[in-house]
């Protein structure tokens, strides 16, 4: 049995561009104020991509999809995910779930939390299980500064059948 277990946090600080979409759990969130970053800098599917990529042992997410590869400049977290998901299958890895947890003040996350599973669901191809928490006011994130996820991942190799 080969399984294994990955673990990533990303965190992006909020972003000073007002025209800037603010995208998490490769969903729009119209009102919000967006993030920085090279790409779309959803924290969420940033970090359940980091995470897939360090189970599987290929790598991770700033050395695959990192600022110095220009191609990644605006992607999407939904294409970073569909990248990840094709190295993994290239790599013969079965993607059994993984849970995300959101970081920050804002927004009011709970409203959307069931669209969020469903669409990181379907963009995975596997469970995502996805929750937020705050920081009680503490730290960068509790000052809102910007936002954060962690993510937990489980794979294992095609040959195994448990997922």
């Amino acid at each position: 049995m080969d399984m294994r277990v990955g673990s990533a946090i990303d965190v992006h600080a909020f972003s000073a561009d007002t025209t800037r979409l603010l995208m998490l759990a490769c969903l729009p969130w119209p009102g919000e104020q967006g993030l920085d970053g090279h790409s779309d800098a959803d924290v969420i599917a940033h970090a359940v991509a980091d995470a897939l990529l360090i189970a599987s042992g290929i790598g991770e997410l700033g050395t695959i999809f990192g600022v110095d590869k220009p191609e990644y400049a605006g992607a999407s977290g939904e294409l970073l995910l569909q990248e990840t998901q094709r190295l993994l299958d290239d790599e013969g890895w079965d993607i059994c779930n993984v849970s995300v947890q959101l970081i920050g003040q804002k927004p009011r996350f709970s409203p959307r939390k069931k669209e969020s599973e469903e669409k990181m669901t379907e963009v995975v191809g596997a469970p995502v299980s996805v929750s937020a928490t705050t920081t009680d006011h503490l730290g960068a994130l509790g000052r809102i500064e910007g936002l954060g996820a962690l993510a937990t991942a489980l794979v294992q190799k095609k040959a195994t059948v448990f997922c």
